[in-house]
């Protein structure tokens, strides 16, 4: 599978998946930096809805000490807010449909944070030096690719699971905000 496929078709196999990502250049940490619109890329991995049904908008990078790895849409999709994952059991099987949209809407107030929740750092992994996520209380490393100078390609690696998870970034030029 080629790279403009996967991105036409947001699917692809676990393997295409790693052969597409270890194709790619890495990025760095300055590349990183700014607001960032995600959608996932199916596989059949167990996470496979889960940051979409949960009104997922993306991830902000402001710098190596501070990211907010999950902003969440609000109700009306004008603005969004970073919630704290450490919250969010990865272990437990959530409705993947519009009952957890409404359950995330509800639990807002609970999940909702101003602190940032991950770190920059470059890694090694599978060969190459590359920009990574690193949250602060998840067994979760998030690696990225360069697909071109607005685009990346996420890698999900969590500690426990066999089968990384693929997801794309791309660059917010309307910069939507995190709410105050």
């Amino acid at each position: 599978m080629e790279l403009q496929s996967l991105l036409k078709k947001r699917s692809c196999s676990i393997e295409e998946g790693i052969s597409i990502f270890d194709s790619l250049e890495p990025v760095t940490l300055d590349f990183m930096k700014g607001q960032w619109k995600g959608y996932e890329i199916k596989t059949g991995h167990f996470m496979e809805g889960l940051l979409e049904s949960s009104g997922w908008y993306g991830k902000l990078f402001e710098n190596s000490e501070n990211v907010h790895p999950l902003l969440i849409y609000t109700l009306n999709k004008k603005q969004v807010y970073p919630i704290n994952p450490k919250i969010i059991p990865l272990g437990m099987s959530f409705p993947k449909t519009k009952i957890l949209r409404f359950l995330m809407i509800i639990l807002k107030p609970i999940l909702k944070t101003k602190r940032s929740k991950a770190r920059m750092r470059m890694v090694n992994y599978r060969g190459k030096l590359t920009g990574t996520m690193v949250y602060d209380s998840k067994g979760i490393l998030d690696h990225f690719t360069k697909i071109d100078s607005n685009t990346m390609l996420g890698l999900m690696d969590m500690k426990g699971s066999k089968n990384p998870y693929f997801f794309i970034l791309e660059r917010d030029s309307k910069n939507q905000g995190i709410l105050p």
